[in-house]
C-alpha cells in the first residue's frame, strides 16, 4: 500500500471513530482544542502527529495505539547477551528475506 493510500485511510478511520461516538466535526474540535478546519485535514489524511493524538485521546482511542504498534520486548537470550542494559541506538544492518522466501 502507498503512503497516500494508507494516510487517507487512516484520516477515514478517524471521520468514522468521531461518527461512532456521535460527535460532529465542531464538538471534536471543541474537545481537543482544534479547530474545526484542522479536524477536517486529519479526516482528509492531513494531520501532524499531534493532532491525531488529540483526535485519538479526545475519543478515548489511544488504549489502540497498543494494537497499533505494540510495545517492543526483549526476549531474554537478547537481554543476556546485553547483560540487561536496553538498547539505545539501531545498528543500521538490516537483514533483507531472499526473494521467494516468505518472511511469515
Amino acid at each position: 500500500m502507498q503512503l497516500k493510500n494508507l494516510v487517507a485511510d487512516l484520516g477515514e478511520r478517524l471521520k468514522q471513530a468521531r461518527l461512532n461516538a456521535d460527535l460532529t466535526q465542531q464538538n471534536l474540535a471543541d474537545k481537543t482544542g482544534l479547530s474545526r478546519k484542522v479536524i477536517m485535514r486529519a479526516e482528509k489524511g492531513q494531520a501532524q502527529l499531534e493532532t491525531v493524538v488529540a483526535i485519538l485521546m479526545a475519543l478515548d482511542l489511544t488504549k489502540q495505539l497498543d494494537l497499533f504498534i505494540p510495545i517492543a520486548t526483549e526476549s531474554p537470550v537478547q537481554l543476556a547477551k546485553r547483560q540487561g542494559q536496553r538498547r539505545q541506538r539501531a545498528s543500521g544492518n538490516q537483514v533483507t528475506p531472499k526473494k521467494g522466501v516468505s518472511t511469515w
